[in-house]
């Protein structure tokens, strides 16, 4: 099967294909038919499976006819640099359609966003927080609205943003498709879809699974060798971008300065960072001018780079589920990924449990010639 099954718009087909997409993943291949059909939707699949032009596409081939010029089609991401790749994604499968697509949420000016809100966009991609200041102050309204998007509903949840998604949903009365997508059905999901979706169809992609195309190692090591070790596997290693996991902002911070310094091409993203900052770590790395990105959680479902040929768990992620959405930035569209896991004795309960979740156990390496044995600096 491919793109041509569906039938799209010829202007959509120009976005398919320079975006080079030819055949559509299963989660695509399953969720585009039912939402072309108007039917709502659950779509259950782990992150890097193409969950993005999944809902994207449909909603672009139903925005083609009708008005233009208003608010039709509404996309909730529970983070701004995800909600930046969802706005990218849209507007390049639209390039050609004259379809527009914005935008929202924290961190930045108000009164610019209620300037882009003035070229009249049909497409709005938002976090809760700033969308309710947004709806309380009057400046965007939901009354035209035909589609609505809920995307990593498992994360919006994880993130305390039920109450805002419910003050959302209070000011949409009036029937429209709704799509919700998510990596997990965890109960909380499971009540909301409910509350919000309309005899839905449910696509299950093997949701709890990690993509297969991603080699997983362990790296058993002391705490105070992690950096060193990291140096030496990058130096060691034939990578393209890689993406790094700690547990905490000082530490990618720490980390990322200690790279930059041994003359790595290296940043950090974190929740200190203001949003130019944080903008300007996800531009150099999407566009290759930084090779190694130190992140925190935040960033592991934002961030859509087909070229991240690693990632690396500085630190044992706290669940299995940060885990496969950690590691689901690699390996992405078909490519080959290798997810290597740092882990200290510290982390053994974890290690079983995520054994357990993958039903195998994980290979354990060790870097040739590296000094386990070295004592902990003396401060």
């Amino acid at each position: 099967m491919n793109f041509e099954n569906f039938n799209f718009h010829p202007s959509i087909m120009e976005g398919i294909k320079m975006l080079g997409y030819i055949q559509p993943t299963p989660i695509q291949e399953k969720a585009i038919p039912a939402i072309l059909n108007k039917r709502d939707v659950i779509g259950l699949a782990q992150t890097g499976t193409g969950k993005t032009a999944a809902f994207g596409l449909p909603l672009l081939q139903q925005l083609q006819s009708g008005p233009r010029g208003q608010l039709r089609a509404l996309i909730i991401s529970p983070t701004r640099e995800l909600a930046e790749q969802i706005n990218i994604v849209i507007n390049r499968l639209g390039t050609k359609t004259g379809l527009k697509s914005i935008t929202i949420f924290g961190g930045v000016n108000m009164e610019q966003q209620i300037r882009s809100l003035h070229h009249r966009p049909e497409i709005l991609v938002a976090c809760p927080g700033r969308l309710l200041d947004h709806l309380w102050r009057g400046t965007i309204k939901l009354d035209g609205l035909e589609i609505l998007v809920i995307d990593e509903a498992d994360r919006m949840f994880d993130m305390g943003f039920l109450p805002d998604i419910n003050h959302i949903l209070d000011c949409i009365m009036h029937k429209r498709q709704t799509l919700l997508f998510s990596a997990t059905m965890p109960e909380n999901i499971r009540l909301l879809a409910n509350k919000v979706l309309h005899n839905p169809v449910t696509i299950r992609i093997n949701p709890e699974k990690p993509i297969a195309n991603i080699s997983h190692f362990l790296y058993p090591v002391q705490q105070h060798l992690k950096t060193n070790l990291l140096k030496e596997i990058l130096t060691a290693t034939q990578t393209g971008s890689v993406l790094v996991f700690t547990r905490t902002k000082h530490r990618a911070e720490r980390l990322a300065r200690q790279l930059s310094g041994e003359g790595y091409t290296a940043t950090s993203l974190q929740g200190n960072l203001s949003q130019n900052r944080r903008q300007t770590a996800l531009t150099g790395f999407r566009n290759g001018s930084i090779k190694i990105l130190v992140a925190t959680d935040i960033a592991a479902r934002g961030i859509d780079v087909l070229s991240i040929s690693h990632v690396i768990n500085f630190d044992m992620p706290e669940s299995t589920e940060d885990y496969i959405h950690r590691i689901g930035r690699t390996g992405r569209i078909n490519n080959l990924g290798d997810a290597l896991t740092f882990v200290t004795r510290s982390d053994t309960d974890k290690v079983r449990l995520l054994e357990r979740k993958l039903n195998t156990p994980l290979k354990r390496l060790r870097m040739k010639d590296f000094n386990y044995s070295q004592p902990i600096p003396v401060r």
